[in-house]
This record gives structure tokens, sequence and C-alpha cells, in this order.
């Protein structure tokens, strides 16, 4: 037999899809299953970047430069000097496959074994896996949902820094809690950066989809952290176009940028036909943007309001992404959402659903709560919420709670 490395069995399993076997046998019993667990958007990709595909006239299909290709680099230029970060070239942009890729480079750009990177929590669960596989360990700072998952005081990570601490990751707006973060706290994290020289590898794929009239403020508004900041951006929430497989590492540190730049000429290429599709979803007038805000906007209202309405479900309402958090009246969610997919259905129907333990460091803080995603049309998403508030009490009769 061959030999499995440490790495790859303390690898954690992904809390979002191990429950996917469960949903696949319910399938094939013929129940309809509603995905609430997954971050996969049913808005339609960009007709632009659709047609780009369509129209490729290439005779071959050659890698692409390892930092991406200069038109793609340009778009994204022109994007950022729209949010009014002027100052940024294609220079300070290296395309990745993925933002998951361009967190793989930030980790391992920054981190040595051992060395330790901060983070909010609850927190996008593959980040565990970014640590893990370059043996970096997490620190978790833990916030409430009392507080609807607010900054933790900054006290509190202050209180984490060691010798060994590179960087603070944060995802703003959050997966898995919707949370937008506050100008206020945001400069609180910049300070105490700039204090301890780390730096912070901010996530902000949900930058477009905020909502009630407030605005993502990235963490490039902060010129002081020139050389201790890090942006993860990607295509894939965006443009609905998860299956490209576009991101980028962006920052104004050379000295970072050009470590990153080994990782991205180790690995070769960003994927051409990505790029491709990217660019020309760029091309855009914002209408596409406006009208998907809106529609999220819509489905957030509806779900938070019926969520809210089920005795006993505590649910704050996000300010951004497409996901919430809400704390159930169960003893274990993790049990719960198998037993949604094993032994439990209404009219045939059932709902799948991400038990939170998952985005946490500590899986007691998230035993009752689940994350949900309202990437399903307002239909279903009722439909979705019925099914959930008369499972719960068929839960609570069968294991007498």
């Amino acid at each position: 037999m061959p030999n499995i490395s440490n790495r790859a069995q303390q690898m954690p399993a992904s809390p979002v899809r191990k429950l996917v076997p469960f949903a696949l046998q319910a399938k094939q019993r013929g129940t309809k299953v509603y995905h609430l667990n997954i971050g996969q958007p049913d808005i339609e990709t960009p007709e632009t970047a659709l047609n780009a595909l369509k129209n490729i006239d290439l005779k071959v299909l050659e890698y692409a430069l390892s930092e991406g290709n200069i038109e793609y680099r340009k778009a994204l230029t022109e994007y950022y000097h729209s949010l009014d970060f002027t100052d940024l070239t294609p220079d300070n942009f290296i395309v990745t496959n993925g933002g998951s890729e361009a967190l793989n480079f930030a980790i391992s750009t920054l981190c040595d074994d051992g060395d330790e990177v901060i983070i909010p929590e609850p927190y996008y669960a593959n980040y565990n896996g970014f640590t893990s596989a370059f043996n970096v360990n997490v620190v978790a700072v833990p916030s409430t949902i009392d507080t609807g998952f607010a900054l933790p005081p900054i006290e509190e990570f202050e209180k984490k820094i060691t010798a060994k601490t590179r960087a603070i990751v944060i995802c703003n707006p959050g997966n898995p809690t919707g949370y937008l973060y506050t100008r206020e706290e945001l400069q609180q994290l910049a300070d105490i950066a700039l204090k301890y020289d780390i730096v912070i590898i901010s996530d902000e794929v949900y930058r477009e989809y905020v909502y009630d009239g407030k605005q993502q403020i990235s963490m490039f508004a902060f010129p002081e952290l020139a050389e201790n900041c890090i942006i993860i951006d990607s295509e894939s929430k965006r443009y609905s176009m998860c299956g490209v497989r576009i991101g980028c590492l962006i920052t104004r540190s050379k000295k970072i940028h050009d470590a990153a730049m080994l990782f991205a000429q180790a690995r070769l290429s960003p994927v051409l036909l990505g790029q491709i599709a990217a660019t020309a979803a760029h091309q855009n007038d914002g209408a596409y943007i406006r009208a998907v805000r809106e529609e999220y906007t819509h489905r957030r209202n509806v779900l938070v309001d019926l969520l809210n309405a089920i005795p006993g479900v505590i649910c704050p309402k996000p300010k951004g992404a497409f996901y919430c958090v809400a704390e159930l009246p169960v003893d274990d969610t993790e049990k719960f959402a198998q037993w949604l997919l094993e032994k439990y259905t209404l009219n045939n129907e059932t709902i799948m659903v991400a038990p939170a333990g998952g985005f946490y460091s500590n899986p007691e803080l998230g035993k009752k709560q689940v994350r949900i995603a309202y990437v399903l049309k307002e239909e279903d998403l009722r439909k979705s919420v019925a099914i959930l508030q008369d499972s719960l009490e068929k839960y609570k009769l069968e294991f007498n709670l």
C-alpha cells in the first residue's frame, strides 16, 4: 500500500461538500433536494462572456503568461480605477486559477511551517485547507451571532499576536456570515497590522453584493498599508462564473508581488479561456451588477424574514454576499443536516444545508448553526423555509427535544 503523507491525512473535509453523498442517495430515491448549502449562483453568466467563448478564433490554445495575459490585467486595472484606486497598474495583479489559488499564493508567500494567521470566526471553511496544506496554524478570534458577527474587539486580536504571526485574514463582506465590516473596524485592523508589521489578507470576492445602500470598503482604501496588504479577488461570484476559475492576487508591495510570482511561475499559467471570458465580462456597463444586486437583496429579505418567523430560529440580516448564518433549535446541526437527507421528506422534497461547525476552529461554537446560501429563486427559497419549519418540528419530536 502506498504511504499517505501526514499533510494529506490532516487536510480537513469540506463542511459544504461532505454531505454530498447523502444528497446523491436522496436524489437516487427520487427526492428533490433544494441546495442551500453551496454558494453556486443560479444567476446567468453575462452574455458578453459566453459569446467571447463561443467566438474564439484561436488556432492554438497556448499557455497564458504566468502573471496573466495583459488584456485581462488591463481590464482589471480599469475596474480598480473605477473604484478610485487609480495608482494601480497591470503590474500589481497576478491572475490565478480562482480566488483559491490566490489565497494559496498569499499563504505560501508569507508563511513558513508552524507560522500563524489570525482569522475572525466563523470563516470560510477552505481557509483551513489552504493553511493546513502549508502547515500553517489558524488562530481564531470568535465573533458572535448576538452582534451579527461584527468584528471582535481589536484587543482580542492583539492578545493572539505572537512572534509567529504573519497575517490577519478577513473576508469582506463575509462568507459565511454576510457581515460587512465598517471603516472603523477596518481602520483598527490596519493600525494593528502596522504596529506589528504583519499583513492583512483581505478576501473581497463578494465586493459587489452589498445591500441597504451600504458600500464595501476595501483594504486598499488605507494607503498606509501599501507594504502590508494583499487583496484576493475573483470573477466567480461577481459574474456568476465559478467554472472559469479566474481570480487574482493584488498588492502594492513589490516585495510580496515578486515572491508570489515565483509560485505563479511554478504552476505555469492561469486558465487561458477563463481570462478571455473574464475580460469580456468586464465590458458590461454595470447594469448586470445592479440587477443581480437587486435580486439578491430581494432574496435576502424574503429568506431572513421567513427564517426569523420560525419559533426558536435566530438569523441576523446580512449586509453583503449571499449567505446568512442561522441558529436553529436543534441539538446538533451536523446530525440534523444528515437526517434531512437520509430520513426526512415533505411531499418528497428536502433541503441541504451547511452545518456551521465547519466554519469554526472549535466546531462546538457552531453546533446549533447552519449557513444558508440564497442562490435559489424566491419560490424555491419559500419552499425551502417551509420544509425547514416542518422538519424542525418533526426532528424535535423524533429526538425528544
